[in-house]
C-alpha cells in the first residue's frame, strides 16, 4: 500500500489539460446520469441511513415528538427472533431482518406499512449457526444487524452464516433470486455491515481476520463486476457512498485506514492511514472531510480532507463507536456510547458543548430539519435541537426496555425495533409510531 503525499495528489485525483477539459465534463455528466442511486419517494427509507446514507430524514416531515407504550403508536407487532438491523422502507412495506437461535434461521420479514400485519417471512439460512460462533458474539452482537437494502425492485441483505459472509437478493414479495458467498469469515465479534446500492451495483463488505473483502456485486445476477481486498482485521462498519470533493466516494473505514474508492469500478481514489482498527460507525462528509469514528483499540474521531490530499485536518479522543454521527451546516452532532451529546465544529473540530444525556448508546441518531431524535440501549429516546450555540433538549420519550436498532423516519412516522422484557424473556416488536394515532 502506497500512502498519498501531503502536499500532492493522491492516486486517483489527476490535473486534466484544457484541451480535455471539455471532453471530460461530458463524460463526468454522462457518468452522474448511470451512478445516480434509484428513484426512491422521499417518503421511504429505502437503505441503511436513509436515502443519503447519512442518517438524514427528508425535510417537511412532523414525526411525534411524544409517544410511549400507548401514545401515538400507529401499529405494533412482535418479531421472532433477534435482530438489530434497522426497518427498510418502501412503498407499502417495511422490510426487516432477524434470526432465531432456537430454530437456526435467518429471514426477512416484510410487513403491511399502513396495517402492521405480517405479508411473508422468507427464511434466507438455515442452519449454520455454531456454538462457537454463538459464544464469540458480543453482548451487543447478533445474527441479523445488517439493514435491508431495497432498489424498488430487488431486496438485498447480508448475513454470516456458517463461517462465511453471504448477500442474498430476494424479490418484493419474498422470493430468493440469487445468493452469493463473498468471502470467509472468521468472528471476531459478530458482522453488522449493510449493502450499499450504486448504479447497478450493490456493494458488500466482509471486513474479518482472515482477509477482508469489498465486492461490488451485479444487481440482477449477483456476478462480482469488481473485488479488492481489504486487511485481515475485524471490523464492522459498512460501505457509504458519500459526495465529497466534486465527485461520489465510496468511503471505507476501520482496518487502521480510511479509503476512498469510485463505487462503479472500485479502483483506489485515495487511502490514509486515518482510523482505528475497529469502527462500527459509517462515515459521513459536509463536502470537504470524511468524517470517521471509531473505539478499538483507540478511541478516534477525525477529518480527512476528502480531495485526496491525505491530510488529517483534525481528530480527537472521543469515544463514539458504535452510534454514527451527522453533520449540518458546518457542525457535527454524535451520541457518545457513554450517553454524552456533543457538537464539533467541521473545520477545525472545535468542541462547541457537549452534553451527558444518560445511559448507554448503539442506536445511531437520525435528524429531521434541525431535530435530533436519539435512542439509548434502555430505550429512552432524547431530542434535542441541531444547534452549534448549545444543547437544546426538546423532548425525552421511552419506549421499551432495549434499543440497539437505529429507527427510521419517513413520512411523517417512526419505525423502530424495541424489546421488550415479557415473562422474563425478550421479546422484539416493530412499532410504527405517528401523531394523533389511536
Amino acid at each position: 500500500m502506497t500512502l498519498p503525499n501531503r502536499n500532492t495528489l493522491a492516486s486517483g485525483w489527476h490535473i486534466i489539460h484544457p484541451a480535455s477539459l471539455s471532453l471530460f465534463l461530458m463524460i463526468a455528466s454522462a457518468s452522474c446520469v448511470i451512478a445516480q442511486r434509484p428513484s426512491i419517494s422521499a417518503n421511504d427509507w429505502p437503505w441503511w441511513r436513509g436515502h443519503q446514507q447519512n442518517g438524514v430524514a427528508a425535510d417537511g416531515q412532523q414525526p411525534p415528538r411524544q409517544w410511549s407504550q400507548t401514545e401515538n403508536v400507529r401499529w405494533r407487532l412482535p418479531i421472532a427472533g433477534r435482530g438489530h438491523g434497522s426497518p427498510t422502507v418502501f412503498a407499502d412495506r417495511v422490510f426487516l431482518a432477524t434470526a432465531e437461535i432456537s430454530k437456526e434461521e435467518q429471514s426477512v420479514v416484510s410487513v403491511d406499512r399502513e396495517t402492521g400485519k405480517l405479508i411473508w417471512q422468507t427464511v434466507v439460512h438455515t442452519g449454520g449457526f455454531a456454538n462457537k460462533s454463538r459464544n464469540k458474539l458480543n453482548q451487543k452482537a447478533s445474527l441479523a444487524s445488517s439493514s435491508v437494502a431495497t432498489d424498488g425492485k430487488k431486496l438485498f441483505i447480508n448475513f454470516m452464516n456458517d463461517n462465511a459472509l453471504w448477500t442474498t437478493a430476494l424479490n418484493l414479495n419474498g422470493k430468493i433470486l440469487w445468493q452469493k458467498r463473498i468471502s470467509d469469515y472468521v468472528l471476531h465479534q459478530g458482522y453488522g455491515a449493510s449493502p450499499a446500492i450504486f448504479g447497478d451495483l450493490v456493494i458488500v463488505s466482509a471486513d474479518n481476520k482472515s482477509g477482508g473483502v469489498v465486492v461490488g456485486l451485479d444487481r440482477d445476477t449477483g456476478q462480482v463486476r469488481w473485488r479488492r481486498d481489504r486487511p485481515s482485521k475485524p471490523n464492522y462498519a459498512s460501505p457509504i457512498v458519500l459526495k465529497a470533493a466534486g465527485r461520489d466516494q465510496l468511503i471505507l473505514s476501520g482496518g487502521d485506514l480510511v479509503t476512498s474508492l469510485d463505487p462503479l469500478t472500485g479502483e483506489e481514489i485515495w487511502e490514509i492511514e486515518g482510523a482505528t482498527t475497529e469502527c462500527v460507525t459509517s462515515a459521513v462528509t459536509d463536502g470537504r472531510h470524511v468524517f470517521t469514528s471509531g473505539g478499538y483499540p483507540t478511541n478516534h474521531v477525525s477529518a480527512v480532507k476528502a480531495d485526496g490530499s491525505g491530510e488529517i485536518v483534525w481528530q480527537n479522543k472521543s469515544r463514539v463507536y458504535v452510534p454514527s454521527m451527522l453533520q449540518r451546516d458546518g457542525y457535527l452532532y454524535a451520541t457518545l456510547d457513554a450517553g454524552i451529546a456533543a457538537c464539533f465544529r467541521c473545520r477545525d473540530g472545535k468542541e462547541m458543548w457537549k452534553k451527558r444525556l444518560g445511559g448507554t448508546f448503539s442506536s445511531s441518531p437520525v435528524m429531521v430539519g434541525d431535530l435530533i431524535y436519539a435512542a439509548n440501549e434502555s430505550g429512552q429516546t432524547f431530542l434535542f435541537k441541531a444547534s452549534p450555540e448549545s444543547f437544546q433538549k426538546v423532548g425525552e420519550n421511552k419506549l421499551g426496555d432495549s434499543v440497539f436498532a437505529t429507527p427510521a423516519i419517513c413520512g411523517s412516522h417512526i419505525y423502530t425495533r424495541v424489546a421488550h422484557v415479557e415473562d422474563e424473556q425478550r421479546q422484539e416488536y416493530l412499532y410504527c409510531l405517528g401523531n394523533g394515532a389511536e
